[in-house]
């Protein structure tokens, strides 16, 4: 191409011309502007930008082949002669692909290539341009082949809406009966099934169980309801995430189903709860052999990628009959009879008994009664002291928490701490104990410290550490006298988060104990997952070393692993001196129990704390 590109008279013009109009909100135009000689594409490259254009520039046809294969163009500025391909071969290659209206091309040319012009335009060129080029006439051509283009695309774009449309509207037409028979097919199958599981889930149970009570007029089979709870699932769920659990209740599903007859009906109540409804065979014994027969079941270890899990259940069973037959007291018996079997020490199955009604009342009543106290601070702390064996001096007092009722009299902590972990007042009398305990304690003489045990739901309260700081601060404790005392199920699931916890209270100088050592899940885990200064080994063991080899051996391996690993034991519930002796003779130093002291009052203990040794009396 010559590079007199512009005419000297069309320069002026350049200034006076306006940018190219598009409409409001469309993108800048691209155009691609071809020409083996750069001062060409240059200037006209310039003369389009300061139009508001968007200017790619090709040296050559094989370039602007390639540019145009993988770029998107409005219109295209296409120099005849160049020296590697042509124009004329350039547009032909272009029109197999994109037609006039998708990509127009406006072709270059010299005065004396007219024919060449001919034979582009013949061949799908929109228009042509001469040298030296008119600008105005070039900009008025390329606004003529934009405004096609555009028109073009509008059209091609309302067409393919309509075609869109109307193929949808087809196909919608089509499948609106089968869509609609489907959706209402899953619609009634989630609103009566559990998604996870596929079995009945509460609504279904509800409706099932109605049937079956309406019946009971007229049939000699009263249904029988059986309520199962997974004992430990829990735990499962907690150290090895939502999978696993949700894998594992699958499992039980499927176990349950398996056991159970045909005619009976089987639900997933919601979270680790099933329900059973039997319709045959419903007497007492035989409802109550079925559930053992499920319980039995579910206490065989489930595996769940090689791992092994056992979960166990307790199972509560309750019947109708023909002057009790109302859906909500039958669902309320089975319920509290599952409560039972877990009271009962959990892997059984009860049979609900008319009382039952009597002592949720009676526990109810108590809650009530707890919530006052708690408000008015109806609470003592008692002290029990910890000694050491080879001195026989105090070295701590364990703060254990009473309630003096004014017409119950003395409520142990076994009857009402339950409740006030269900209700949630634990937290608030667990702040309470601690902070008692840590002003009874700064009385003491400095080498005296005091253990306080923490509930789970302390344990994972989140003012924890802000409590035990305030605490500390406002009795003037030293830290390293405080000892808190937690049970491993406080240290189930979030072992990151537990370790956090335990790190800032160690940080401050508090003591860490595990309480009830051995009793739990997976002992030796917390002691190697978490730092702790003392272990103490549960009563029950204790008590039991006279008649129980394998209790004997559990505490002799346990003081063993305190020894070996740098912990102190702490034996709890030493009541005679054959225990005392059995328990030093293996390495224990510091005892806990009857045999030396009962829980004191605040002034004994402090007495007991100023002369540092038990006396006869004292025992």
């Amino acid at each position: 191409m010559s590079p007199n590109l512009m005419t000297s008279a069309a320069a002026p013009q350049l200034d006076q011309q306006s940018a190219a109009p598009r409409p409001e909100g469309e993108a800048t135009a691209r155009i691609l502007v071809v020409d083996d000689v750069a001062d060409n594409r240059d200037i006209l490259a310039r003369r389009l930008t300061r139009r508001g254009f968007e200017v790619v520039e090709a040296g050559g046809g094989a370039e602007a082949l390639e540019r145009i294969a993988n770029e998107p163009f409005d219109i295209v500025l296409l120099d005849i002669m160049m020296p590697d391909i042509g124009g004329e071969e350039v547009l032909r290659q272009v029109r197999q692909s994109k037609s006039d209206i998708e990509l127009p091309i406006i072709m270059v040319s010299a005065k004396s290539q007219s024919e060449d012009v001919v034979q582009s335009l013949t061949i799908g060129a929109n228009d042509y341009v001469t040298k030296s080029i008119d600008f105005s006439i070039a900009l008025a051509r390329i606004t003529t082949q934009l405004n096609r283009k555009r028109a073009g695309d509008a059209d091609r774009t309302a067409k393919r809406l309509l075609e869109l449309e109307a193929e949808q509207l087809h196909q919608a037409i089509s499948s609106e009966t089968a869509q609609r028979q489907e959706s209402e097919g899953r619609l009634s199958y989630l609103a009566y099934h559990d998604s996870l599981t596929g079995l009945l889930n509460r609504v279904a149970f509800r409706d099932v169980l109605n049937e079956a009570l309406d019946n009971v007029a007229v049939s000699d089979q009263p249904p029988a309801l059986l309520f199962i709870d997974l004992d430990r699932f829990k735990i499962v769920n907690d150290m090895h995430g939502h999978e696993v659990g949700d894998r594992l209740l699958r499992a039980v599903a499927e176990r349950l189903r398996d056991r159970l007859t045909p005619k009976a009906h089987l639900a997933r109540l919601g979270g680790d709860e099933f329900g059973v409804i039997m319709v045959e065979d419903t007497g007492a014994e035989h409802a109550l052999a079925e559930a053992n027969k499920l319980v039995r079941a579910l206490s065989e270890p489930f595996y769940i990628d090689e791992r092994e899990f056992r979960i166990g259940a307790s199972c509560g069973v309750a019947r109708a009959s023909a002057d009790h037959a109302d859906l909500d007291s039958l669902i309320n018996g089975a319920d509290l009879a599952m409560y039972h079997a877990k009271s009962n020490g959990r892997g059984g199955a009860v049979l609900f008994e008319p009382r039952m009604l009597d002592e949720q009342k009676e526990r109810r009543a108590l809650e009530d009664e707890l919530r006052l106290a708690v408000q008015r601070g109806d609470f003592e702390v008692f002290y029990q002291p910890q000694v050491d064996v080879g001195t026989g001096s105090v070295v701590s007092f364990e703060a254990l928490l009473r309630w003096p009722h004014p017409t119950r009299g003395m409520i142990a902590p076994d009857t009402f701490i339950p409740i006030a972990e269900e209700s949630g007042l634990i937290v608030l009398i667990g702040e309470w104990v601690l902070r008692t305990a840590c002003r009874e304690a700064a009385s003491w003489p400095g080498n005296i410290g005091v253990a306080v045990n923490m509930s789970p739901l302390q344990f994972r309260n989140p003012s924890l550490l802000p409590m035990v700081v305030n605490a500390l601060a406002a009795s003037s404790l030293p830290p390293e006298r405080l000892e808190i005392e937690i049970t491993e199920s406080a240290l189930l699931g979030a072992d990151q988060r537990n370790n956090e916890i335990l790190q800032s209270l160690r940080e401050l100088g508090v003591r860490i104990s595990i309480d009830d050592f051995g009793t739990g899940y997976s002992s030796l885990t917390y002691l190697q997952s978490f730092a702790v200064d003392r272990i103490k080994i549960d009563k029950r063991f204790v008590q039991a070393m006279g008649t129980s080899a394998q209790s004997a051996a559990i505490v002799q391996a346990i003081i063993k692993l305190g020894t070996t690993i740098g912990v102190q034991t702490t034996a709890e519930g030493v009541e005679t001196s054959d225990q005392l002796t059995s328990i030093t003779e293996q390495g224990c130093t510091q005892v806990q129990g009857y045999l030396f002291s009962r829980p004191l009052r605040a002034l004994d203990a402090r007495q007991l704390a100023e002369a540092g040794k038990l006396t006869e009396r004292d025992k």
